[in-house]
């Protein structure tokens, strides 16, 4: 299992071990909406949800998948930047929005991703998509292929643009983990990309349909989306005193609906919760005796940080308790499990995580072992 997937895993089970805190849990928002959440990115933890499990239509929010998987073939030099891709007849022909592109003409994968990002070109989507795998039908294969790798349980992906498909569907807690995934896989190219205002292309320029780029500062991102069927989405994020919410709110009745419901949401996860880093990344939770190892000691912690949403004036109410495995004997590798700790809120279980290796210890030489094994018969 991905160290991703095991931290998606991980924040859906966040909801649970926060009841004990229920008495104390911030009122949220009712939104005009058919379903929403709201994601401490931090800690990945759901600060609140309405039917987050519900399946429904994505609209254009399915271009956050085409985008990861451009991203991804960037990467990994499967296409290029200034690269140009042949517009083919089925791309100019895709009906919804478009970058009007032309048929038969040839246009930089770049711009195609504004194309996609900015103006929703379902045409910029079918290009790239055909020339990532061959044809639409194959990218659709490695959508649904990716959709399983990131923990997109409840999701079935039938096209790059997200044109009505009855077998085309998500969910607000899927679309969450493919927003996540985009931001922290792809950094540089969500900052470059999610945040510009506008773009033009074969003398039209359109302006970027996520209203909240124009009244908000602190948003940067990420995604509109419309059909009659889906009503009117959006999933948006802001960054503020480096912390990141996360909203998924699906089915308004209306353009300036779905900007004001998901500002709604952004300002009450804000205001109603700290972000509490419990240990840093690499930070040394404890240093363990290893018996029968090169070294005598390994240091355990967490390759990310631990960080905790908690209602405001509870920061200071956050204790924890670290319990190590017993009798720790090389070899350890990075990343293995070392012991857990309990994290508590004004003295009620918040939640219990898992503790790693930061480093590797090799087993031993010979008299190393010998003596540490005669050591542990007295122990």
């Amino acid at each position: 299992m991905s160290l991703f997937r095991k931290t998606a895993l991980l924040a859906l089970s966040l909801v649970a071990t926060t009841q004990a805190l229920a008495q104390q849990l911030p009122v949220p928002p009712s939104l005009a909406a058919k379903s929403w959440l709201l994601l401490e990115m931090g800690s990945n933890q759901m600060l609140t949800a309405e039917k987050p499990d519900e399946r429904l239509e994505p609209a254009s929010l399915t271009k956050l998948m085409t985008a990861y998987l451009t991203f991804a073939a960037i990467h990994k030099s499967t296409i290029g930047l200034t690269q140009p891709l042949p517009v083919s007849e089925k791309a100019w022909r895709t009906g919804g929005s478009k970058m009007f592109i032309k048929v038969d003409t040839q246009v930089p994968v770049e711009d195609l991703i504004k194309g996609m990002i900015v103006q929703s070109g379902n045409d910029a989507c079918v290009t790239l998509a055909e020339g990532i795998a061959g044809s639409e039908e194959n990218f659709a294969q490695m959508m649904n292929r990716e959709a399983q790798r990131l923990g997109m349980k409840s999701s079935s992906f039938r096209n790059s643009t997200g044109l009505p498909d009855t077998q085309h569907y998500t969910t607000a807690r899927d679309l969450s983990l493919l927003a996540s995934a985009l931001i922290r896989d792809f950094p540089e190219e969500y900052k470059k990309y999610y945040s510009m205002k506008e773009f033009t292309y074969n003398g039209i320029t359109q302006p970027n349909r996520n209203r909240l780029l124009f009244i908000d500062p602190t948003v940067d991102g990420v995604k509109t989306g419309h059909t009659e069927a889906a009503g009117y989405c959006l999933i948006s994020s802001a960054l503020r005193d480096k912390r990141r919410l996360l909203s998924v709110v699906l089915g308004t009745n209306s353009d300036s609906a779905r900007a004001s419901e998901s500002q709604k949401l952004l300002n009450w996860g804000y205001i109603s919760y700290d972000a509490v880093t419990v240990y840093a990344k690499d930070q040394a939770v404890a240093s363990l005796r290893v018996w029968k190892g090169a070294s005598s000691e390994v240091k355990a912690g967490f390759a990310n940080d631990l960080a905790i949403a908690v209602p405001k004036g509870y920061a200071d109410k956050v204790k924890s308790d670290f319990v190590a495995e017993p009798r720790l004997i090389a070899p350890i590798e990075v990343g293995q499990k070392l012991g857990m700790l309990k994290v508590t809120v004004d003295g009620k279980i918040y939640g219990e995580y898992p503790v790693n290796a930061l480093e590797n210890v090799p087993l031993g030489n010979i008299f190393t072992r010998i003596i540490d094994t005669i050591r542990l018969w007295f122990n």
